[in-house]
């Protein structure tokens, strides 16, 4: 009785880490190629706003979380795949075979894993990628309101915040206030708007995401031809534009990959689940479940794929996993266009990839666990003979 208990257990924890290894290994591969991507449109903010050692390993976990939810279902198929297929070009596969373990009872193994990598993936998609986005917004929003504020110095004309020229006699580090503005408009060319003003500061709302220039008691000068005007104030306000990569600003409030499931809906029902924005929205909150079930799915089809290896054969189904996950990708991109357009309901287009796959695995195990091969007759086996001669 011993035996056949432990029996299911040695099996199934011996196939789990089998598939972890290459799962984490390829995990970390393509977590290093996407983040070197992710990078590029950051590279001259951090070298404008002189990131440190310190900022940039903050940037780098910021990042992370939204590259998870893509990196882990490729991840776990290729480790699924690559698990299997060892196992079966070793001979193992068939060894377990001619001792009576049959293809349902490595079946377990694989569900724990793509349910585990599932699930990781989903706490990226609803917990990590919303917390991240406002983490990253509010350091990046940090960084460029500290760049703006230490770039005016006294007696010094400072030239960084876009077409603003902006100098003051005198400059204030502990309270940020400013004596004796100048700043010229740059904006309309031929046209230079000239303020001055009394005093002056930097005013930053970390909530809305605003910066703005705060001048009091002042006067307003533009030309335009022989035409002259000038306006005087008490105080006047300016918003200063921030550019962030990566980012977009709906109003000054959060993005739609920083708001949480429930912030998502309401405002979905709010701005009108025919309206775009509003689709943009039912959009982002179906795409933070459908991609972790996406996982899941992808990983049943990794086992099929893996199987059809075997001792003598090619690999063919880490090829086959790489074409298999790009046509989701495909299917999925099609039906994000679908529901734009409103062909189909946000809710019928992109959980349907994930229907057709979960279909497709469901079918390809049943056929496996009948000693069947994907690749008998038609279509398939052509393709495998094309695989071959290419070899």
């Amino acid at each position: 009785m011993r035996r056949k208990r432990g029996y299911p257990f040695l099996l199934n924890s011996y196939l789990v880490r089998e598939m972890l290894g290459p799962f984490f290994a390829s995990l970390l591969i393509i977590n290093c190629i996407f983040f070197l991507g992710r990078l590029i449109p950051f590279l001259n903010v951090i070298v404008d706003l002189g990131v440190g050692l310190g900022d940039f390993t903050r940037l780098f976990a910021y990042l992370f979380p939204n590259m998870l939810l893509y990196s882990i279902p490729m991840s776990s198929m290729f480790g699924v795949v690559v698990a299997f297929t060892r196992l079966a070009n070793n001979g193992e596969i068939m060894a377990m075979k001619a001792a009576g373990i049959g293809i349902g009872r490595m079946v377990p193994a694989v569900l724990v894993v793509s349910l585990a990598t599932g699930l990781l993936s989903a706490y990226s998609a609803l917990v990590l990628n919303p917390a991240s986005d406002q983490a990253m917004k509010k350091m990046m929003f940090n960084l460029v309101t500290e760049k703006v504020s230490k770039g005016v110095k006294s007696r010094e004309f400072s030239e960084g915040m876009g077409k603003y020229v902006i100098y003051a006699d005198q400059v204030n580090r502990e309270n940020g206030q400013w004596s004796g503005v100048y700043m010229a408009d740059m904006n309309i060319q031929g046209m230079p708007m000239i303020t001055l003003a009394r005093s002056g500061h930097i005013s930053s709302d970390l909530e809305n995401m605003s910066l703005s220039l705060v001048l009091q008691d002042g006067s307003i000068h533009r030309a335009d031809g022989a035409i002259t005007q000038t306006i005087l104030f008490e105080n006047y306000e300016l918003d200063i534009p921030i550019q962030i990569p990566g980012f977009e600003r709906q109003n000054g409030r959060l993005s739609r990959r920083g708001r949480s499931m429930n912030e998502l809906q309401d405002s979905a029902q709010q701005a009108g689940l025919t309206n775009e924005y509003g689709i943009k929205l039912l959009l982002e909150y179906h795409r933070r479940l459908v991609l972790p079930v996406g996982c899941f799915v992808l990983s049943l089809l990794g086992f099929v794929f893996g199987l059809e290896a075997g001792v003598g054969k090619k690999a063919i189904g880490i090829p086959l996993s790489l074409l298999c996950y790009i046509f989701y990708w495909i299917l999925f991109s099609m039906a994000k266009i679908l529901a734009e357009n409103q062909t189909l309901p946000v809710a019928t287009a992109l959980w349907l990839p994930n229907i057709i796959f979960f279909l497709a695995a469901v079918f390809l195990i049943s056929l496996t666990a009948r000693e069947k091969s994907l690749f008998a007759s038609g279509w398939p086996a052509a393709l495998l003979t094309f695989w071959q001669k290419k070899k």
